[in-house]
């Protein structure tokens, strides 16, 4: 059966205070859409559909880079989610599959419980909606059930009965529904409401009125968490954290201090790897089994394979691949470089847009001068090569294999294989002239202080 996916995004998040669309918020370093989009890919659909309204210019420019595939439609007015479901009709024409919707600001649905909802509707549901048992229902609508354990209707808590008010049932918003159904029964959802809005929810009641069956798919409450505000932000990111530093140490990693490591969503951490403490992986980065990455470190957009040792204090940036066994030591970092096998860049240097051959060995202070300006310009460094501290790399160029450069050289010309390159004023010494000149800028200071 062929999937669409609907996710609504229209809300102002206005207790977000913020000039940024809530849905676009960062959780674990990638827009809150992004993990509804993520969690809604596993179901492999024809058709993505996102509804924006506040800030849509920049959910439709945050899509491109997210999910280009993904259609947006502008509820121009947010009337409730009915009325956004509604605005996604256009995008639906023609589509004869089933529907799941979700929400921009939800990020914990799983997977495998839209699977569990897919399966209902394959076992005789017309709609099927997600549920969770709440631990304080309080402000939830209740799901209420019939004899034959369907779904009779959805209860909102302010218009529910003492009877019902006990239901710890509670709804979290998903449906998953044939599409022409779907759009037929939101076209007759009312506002006839202390709000004036058009309810999603009342799609069930409008549902059995006609004879269609309705069911409960449950999941676990923490995966129907929406955010509303930066304590929730910040409430989901912990649980986020935790759940990845849960998953890391079952799958084999040591982290030294598991609660100061921060973890992209993609973040990917291989058997006995170790850890330090204070390390933030930006998106984008794995780590191979048996890698060690020390205290402080910051990486992001890179790859670090087996038995590489990184840091402490070091920053891998987008496009740093590290191959077996590299070294890359304490305020080194590292851009758009490969690094060959068992290469070495122990201490303070700047390696960009450069590639580093097996075996070579960076001294302490070296720089790649890769940016003139205008332009980026590669570096390229050969197996075994040697170079001296506080070596400046002028870019394009380089250095052959077994070659070596001497300290404080600036390197403006390709160095042949096996050669050595010294590229820096010859020394001269001024016999006696240290103490004259010292005996003088004394005298110097002793008259101005008398002045």
């Amino acid at each position: 059966m062929p999937i669409a996916l609907v996710i609504l995004a229209a809300g102002k998040g206005t207790r977000m205070k913020s000039d940024l669309p809530k849905v676009l918020h960062p959780l674990a370093a990638a827009p809150l859409l992004a993990h509804a989009l993520a969690a809604g890919a596993a179901a492999d659909p024809e058709r993505t559909i996102v509804v924006a309204g506040h800030g849509a210019e920049q959910v439709t420019a945050a899509l491109a880079d997210i999910d280009e595939t993904a259609q947006v439609v502008v509820q121009e007015d947010q009337l409730g989610t009915g009325h956004a479901v509604a605005q996604a009709a256009p995008a639906l024409e023609g589509f004869g599959g089933d529907v799941i919707v979700l929400y921009g600001d939800t990020p914990f649905i799983r997977p495998q419980t839209l699977r569990a909802m897919l399966e209902a509707r394959e076992g005789g549901a017309d709609v099927v909606v997600l549920g969770f048992e709440a631990a304080d229902p309080g402000r939830y609508g209740r799901l209420i059930l019939g004899r034959d354990g369907g779904l009779d209707g959805i209860v909102e808590a302010k218009d529910a009965t003492p009877e019902q008010l006990a239901v710890t049932l509670c709804n979290s918003g998903v449906i998953a529904a044939d599409a022409g159904l779907l759009m037929r029964l939101v076209a007759k959802i009312g506002n006839d409401n202390a709000s004036g809005e058009y309810y999603l929810t009342d799609i069930v009641a409008l549902a059995r009125a006609a004879g269609h069956a309705c069911a409960v798919v449950t999941c676990d409450e923490a995966e129907t968490l929406g955010i509303n505000s930066r304590a929730e932000l910040a409430g989901a990111e912990a649980a986020f954290q935790a759940r990845a530093r849960a998953a890391a140490l079952d799958n084999g990693a040591t982290l030294i201090a598991p609660e100061s490591v921060y973890f992209a969503h993609d973040t990917v951490i291989g058997r006995d790897v170790v850890i330090g403490p204070n390390v933030w992986f930006g998106p984008g980065v794995t780590v191979e089994s048996g890698a060690t990455i020390n205290a402080f470190c910051h990486l992001e957009g890179c790859h670090v394979s087996r038995g590489a040792i990184i840091g402490p204090f070091a920053r891998l940036r987008p496009g740093a691949e590290l191959s077996e066994d590299v070294r890359v030591g304490n305020f080194v970092e590292v851009k758009n470089a490969l690094v060959a096998e068992g290469a070495k860049i122990n201490h303070l240097s700047y390696i960009g847009d450069a590639e580093i051959g097996e075996g070579a060995n960076i001294g302490a202070g070296t720089i790649t001068c890769n940016y003139d300006g205008v332009m980026k310009h590669r570096t390229e460094i050969g197996a075994r090569a040697f170079i001296g501290s506080n070596t400046a790399l002028v870019a394009p160029v380089r250095v052959g294999r077994d070659a070596m450069t001497g300290s404080g050289s600036v390197i403006t010309k390709d160095v042949p294989d096996e050669a050595l390159a010294v590229a820096r004023a010859d020394q001269i010494n001024k016999e006696g002239l240290a103490v004259r000149l010292m005996t003088r800028l004394r005298a110097i200071k002793a008259r101005k202080q008398k002045e």
